[in-house]
């Protein structure tokens, strides 16, 4: 059995406990719908950890592939009928088309450009959801019904949010798994060496702007995937979840714990959500919370806790070799 096999099997207890643990604290409806919103929105944020992580830039439009998610579940949902299986298919469908056109435009800027580059279009998709009638304008969609994923006659529903709680679980599982694969992948390999050297990725006969585009394309459908369960879950959509909180939650999810940590945009949206709910301040106090939080961890912490106690640990080392190479 190789390291990675091990390692990965070594998660599965770990596994065991979270899917179990809302149960095991007694149940509450308050306690479900928390794990289900920390395992959709660290769904969310996984799609931008791979853009900041593995592809090195920072991607402020990723609200949309998070909205487009929610409203074409919505529209789907309440205007044509679409079960939850189709949803997720147009959901996917949609946020590829727009990775596609967004990432052809935006790919070929690096850095700064890149980033002002996706807010703009955050913004400019925010506008249309407020204002266009047909996703609802100010007032939204509302009266989705409740996830069926039912397959024949093996039903599979969920009417409230201990009942969703499976399916958050396992989409969250699907994610890691995916991350994971991708980091171990050809493609995950080659978005390393174009975040960190371009110009040998080059010569060893890799496109970046090939890679960049693909590396978005399997963001998004993640992203996206986030949305289709949160507008089943809140039973409605409105233009507020392409506000900045939702991007201050998913950056602070990538950089919070460490970039390229598997575990780390889970536990950071974990330790975030869990304060919002069970140890709040105030609505408006808790976002600037969590906006202090993001700048103090850039500011001082650049690679994040996991950094920190790298370095902690570094030092009784550093120390011991001084003090030898002194004597």
């Amino acid at each position: 059995m190789t390291t990675l096999s091990a390692s990965r099997l070594a998660l599965l207890p770990g596994a065991v406990v979270v899917f179990f643990l809302p149960a095991w604290l007694g149940g509450s409806q308050a306690l479900y719908s928390a794990a289900v919103l920390i395992a959709i929105m660290a769904v969310m944020a996984y799609g931008l950890d791979v853009i900041v992580s593995d592809l090195g830039e920072v991607s402020l439009g990723h609200t949309v592939f998070f909205a487009a998610g929610a409203y074409v579940t919505a529209l789907l949902a309440t205007r044509a009928g679409a079960g939850a299986w189709l949803t997720l298919a147009a959901s996917i469908a949609v946020a590829l088309a727009l990775a596609a056109v967004i990432g052809l435009i935006t790919l070929r800027l690096r850095e700064f450009v890149f980033s002002l580059v996706t807010y703009a279009v955050a913004v400019v998709a925010m506008t249309l959801a407020a204002n266009w009638t047909f996703l609802g304008g100010s007032d939204g969609i509302r009266g989705l019904p409740t996830l069926d994923l039912s397959i024949g006659g093996w039903p599979l529903n969920a009417g409230n949010d201990q009942t969703l709680w499976p399916y958050a679980f396992a989409l969250l599982a699907i994610t890691l798994y995916l991350v994971d694969r991708f980091r171990h992948s050809r493609l995950g390999q080659a978005a390393l060496m174009v975040h960190l050297n371009p110009r040998l990725a080059t010569m060893n006969g890799i496109d970046p702007l090939r890679v960049r585009l693909q590396v978005f394309l399997f963001s998004a459908p993640i992203t996206a995937c986030a949305g289709w369960l949160y507008a089943y879950q809140r039973a409605y959509v409105s233009a507020d979840i392409l506000e900045t909180y939702f991007l201050i939650l998913m950056l602070t999810a990538v950089v919070l714990i460490g970039r390229r940590q598997l575990l780390g945009p889970l536990l950071a949206t974990a330790l975030v959500l869990i304060q919002e709910k069970f140890f709040s301040f105030g609505g408006y106090i808790d976002k600037i919370v969590l906006g202090s939080l993001l700048i103090l961890v850039l500011a001082f912490f650049p690679q994040g806790l996991m950094g920190l106690l790298a370095t902690r640990r570094k030092r009784p080392k550093a120390m011991a070799t001084t003090l030898e190479n002194s004597k």
